[in-house]
């Protein structure tokens, strides 16, 4: 009985974020919305200090939290922080209402694994938004963005290393990383994010140039993941925690490679047009 009544309110949640759904206005959209434009500006951050470097301009390459950081220390920059901040929120909570409002698709077994994947890829991408909101309101609040994420992966990989197992763990995460970046690789080579627009909405100039910005944001999204991914593998293979990295260290290792700027440069310019995808989906998703 306690089981069928906590079911009853996620159902009438469900329920309500299905009609916001099938509006044109009102409060889920502007979620969405607002979360992708934010999207769209982190990246956008941390390509334009990665193209700095690679320019030679200066400055060092950065994680999210890192760039956020970087804001911090400019007198526009808080305004900057606030809005970012409750985009990422947004974000971060529409996310949590797909995963809540997912339906089980009939087909037995099979689509029942389907649907669970999909509620978990959401509440993954809801919590590392989450946790970006947080680090907002860290800095808006004085206090430091915390470790970097070469840092953090460090650390995380030297404590799971420990664990019973730790090695596979470990290898099983730096796989994981790896698909997340040859699915980006698929989505921006065969197109897949456009189907989410409402094409008939888009002129031919923004259907084109926002197709080519997905398929060079994704790829560069993909040379990203790939490279987090392998030295994840490296740590548990080599079963030394400091092999771990996290994006900032991702760019760093491009940086750092023969032909390190022109490599960079191009990584760089990559997440930069992810940037402007994400604004592009931001205006024509169909939420």
């Amino acid at each position: 009985m306690a089981a069928l009544g906590t079911q009853k309110p996620v159902r009438q949640l469900s329920h309500a974020v299905e009609r916001e759904r099938s509006q044109d206005g009102g409060w889920y959209p502007w979620l969405a919305r607002t979360g992708l434009v934010a999207k769209g500006a982190s990246y956008a951050l941390v390509g334009g200090l990665a193209i700095g470097v690679a320019a030679g301009a200066g400055g060092k390459t950065t994680s999210r939290q890192g760039a956020l950081q970087s804001l911090a220390h400019h007198a526009w920059g808080k305004a900057l922080l606030v809005a970012l901040g409750l985009g990422f929120a947004a974000y971060a909570l529409w996310r949590f209402l797909q995963a809540v409002a997912e339906r089980e698709d009939e087909g037995g077994e099979k689509a029942a694994l389907e649907t669970w994947g999909k509620r978990a890829g959401y509440v993954g991408r809801g919590v590392v938004y989450a946790g970006l909101a947080f680090t907002t309101a860290k800095l808006l609040a004085g206090s430091d963005a915390g470790p970097s994420q070469n840092t953090q992966a460090h650390k995380t990989a030297a404590v799971v290393l420990d664990w019973p197992a730790g090695r596979w763990l470990v290898g099983a995460a730096g796989l994981a990383i790896v698909a997340a970046g040859l699915w980006n690789l698929y989505r921006g080579l065969a197109g897949t994010f456009e189907e989410k627009w409402a094409s008939g909405e888009m002129t031919e100039v923004e259907r084109t140039w926002g197709g080519r910005a997905g398929i060079a944001g994704h790829v560069a999204r993909a040379v990203v993941f790939g490279l987090i991914g392998t030295f994840v593998i490296a740590a548990a293979i080599n079963y030394d925690p400091n092999d771990a990295i996290g994006l900032d260290g991702a760019l760093q290792k491009l940086a750092h490679a023969a032909y390190g700027p022109y490599l960079l440069g191009l990584t760089a310019a990559g997440l930069l047009c992810y940037a402007l995808y994400c604004f592009v989906d931001a205006r024509y998703r169909r939420v």
